[in-house]
């Protein structure tokens, strides 16, 4: 069974770049290079450093195209759009040579290793236009790294005559994505890579790159519960709401909730970073919201908390990378370890004054800390109750407060994390329109030789039929970082801009709603209406455009 609305949704035709509607020819720009550490990216990837930005431009007729297959992936966590993606993958090769066909790798990255696929039909495709989450072939967090994998993947693309794989992820899955491609270039392969950029959580964008795709979505999905949570706290007025809000490595989805909702208090994580805030600092600083408003007899409020904020925090931040360098050399003796003598084993291999960080933690989040790791051997920070830890931390301030007479008020709270809610919502028409268009441009790229590029649509605070479609190579938003306690070449994540519009809009605003009751209920995504209501782009693409 399908819901009422399901089926009105795909009916629904997603709007595209004017100049890839019909017939359409290629402009070369300059040769790029990557953001940072120029030499190392050049060496690590001789074969598709320095290539030029492209363009798609309105052409004088229709290329005649031999058919050709392609191979798809969907990898790492879901994001609103992804089904739009591959569909406009579809239409595209279809609508290049009607017999050029599409594979689905099954499960992420593995299928292509492990030969499991299945060939993507109209029967199949039109199921799933319009739709939210990645269930049409499913996704997976394999690393695409040894030369093993790479070889595994060329033998079912010889077997299947696919010409080029296309994958669709976020920053982790597009440098597999150029790793691959490097390697079947340099091994004469003839198969192309191309990547598309996926994550809700806004830290894969450049000028090329506006948004990753999900991000639209996911942002008023939150703003409309958060919205709902407002109100409930401005009617019942006994509540101070700690929500946290996905985003690990950067704030982005914070502060476009932030801008869509109006909250009392909101933390940035970039900014406490950049202030060298402690914890006690972060507090304090919701303490003091909370103590001005019941000054006022306002004891209700929302506190918007990105899950990487303990992260920013530079003492922990230096506490965090000292263990995951610790972890990843001691990995072997520290698994031999019982596991109630881990924390205090950690604890000994530590510096002192991390060591004195890390025994001052609630025993709760220095377990975290210590023991619960992704596959990257990093600190699941997405595990650490951020919101229940301030909460916490702030009702101890008031009630020494209370005894200095410095606070009058209640403080009772509610805590929230709001994550998968918004990985897998049916996609704005946003998002329908952006992800369908990055497909259509995938396809292009394919049928223009390139290889290692970045599906890349911009101008995308204007309508869509004035976007512009190209591509940018993957290896001109890399640099090295340290991973598993080595450098690698990764692409640069975009981090909030503290002398950005949407952030200096919020800074500016943020001492009256921190006062003021001045909540914004955005309201559930609407698909049908009016422009202003159905198809506006998140206030921070407006602000940063």
């Amino acid at each position: 069974m399908i819901s009422q609305l399901q089926k009105a949704r795909s009916a629904y035709q997603p709007k595209v770049p004017a100049a890839i509607e019909g017939a359409t020819k290629l402009a070369e720009g300059k040769a790029t290079q990557s953001v940072a550490d120029q030499e190392d990216i050049k060496n690590l990837f001789p074969n598709t450093y320095g290539m030029p930005i492209v363009t798609f431009e309105k052409g004088d007729q229709e290329a005649k195209v031999e058919a050709f297959n392609v191979g798809i992936i969907l990898s790492g966590g879901q994001a609103p759009g992804g089904h739009n993606v591959i569909s406009g993958i579809f239409d595209g090769i279809k609508k290049l040579n009607k017999d050029s066909k599409l594979y689905g790798f099954l499960g992420g990255p593995s299928g292509l290793v492990d030969h499991k696929y299945i060939e993507l039909t109209s029967d199949i495709i039109d199921e799933y236009r319009n739709t939210g989450g990645f269930d049409i072939i499913g996704s997976g967090r394999t690393k695409l790294e040894e030369t093993e994998q790479f070889d595994k993947g060329l033998e079912i693309c010889k077997q299947l005559n696919i010409k080029a794989v296309i994958i669709i992820g976020g920053d982790d899955s597009n440098t597999n994505a150029c790793v691959l491609a490097e390697y079947y270039l340099a091994k004469n392969t003839g198969i192309q890579v191309i990547g598309c950029p996926k994550t809700i959580d806004g830290d894969l964008k450049n000028e090329m790159i506006e948004t990753s795709f999900g991000f639209d979505t996911a942002t008023k999905v939150y703003s409309e519960v958060i919205g709902n949570i407002e109100r409930d706290a401005n009617s019942a007025k006994k509540y101070w709401h700690f929500i946290k809000l996905m985003g690990r490595s950067a704030s982005h989805v914070t502060l476009e909730c932030a801008l869509q909702t109006q909250p009392n208090v909101t933390l940035i994580g970039e900014e406490v970073e950049a202030k060298n805030q402690s914890l006690d600092d972060v507090v304090t600083y919701i303490a003091e919201a909370v103590a001005a408003r019941a000054a006022k007899g306002l004891n209700f409020g929302t506190v918007l908390v990105p899950e990487g904020l303990i992260e920013f925090i530079p003492a922990i931040k230096k506490l965090i990378a000292e263990l995951n360098d610790m972890l990843a050399a001691n990995q072997a003796e520290f698994d031999t370890i019982a596991d109630d003598k881990k924390i205090e084993y950690v604890a000994s291999k530590l510096s002192a004054e991390n060591a004195a960080i890390f025994n001052s933690l609630p025993v709760g989040v220095s377990r975290q800390l210590a023991l619960e790791r992704d596959p990257h051997g990093n600190v699941q920070v997405s595990l650490i109750e951020t919101e229940q830890l301030l909460a916490d931390m702030v009702a101890k301030k008031l009630a020494e407060w209370k005894k200095e007479g410095k606070f009058v008020g209640k403080f009772a709270t509610q805590h929230h994390f709001f994550g998968y809610e918004g990985r897998c919502a049916a996609p704005s028409n946003f998002d329908a329109d952006y992800c369908y268009s990055l497909g259509r441009v995938a396809a292009l790229l394919i049928a223009s030789g390139k290889t290692g590029y970045m599906s890349s649509v911009r101008n995308t605070t204007k309508p869509a039929a004035e976007w512009l479609a190209g591509g940018i190579p993957i290896t001109a938003m890399m640099n090295m970082e340290k991973r598993n306690g080595k450098m690698k070449p990764v692409i640069q994540k975009a981090l909030v801009k503290l002398d950005g519009g949407p952030f200096k809009y919020f800074a500016s605003k943020r001492a009256e709603w921190a006062i003021e009751t001045a909540f914004v209920y955005p309201g559930p995504i609407q698909y049908f209406g009016p422009t202003e209501v159905c198809d506006q782009p998140t206030k921070t693409l407006i602000l940063e455009h």
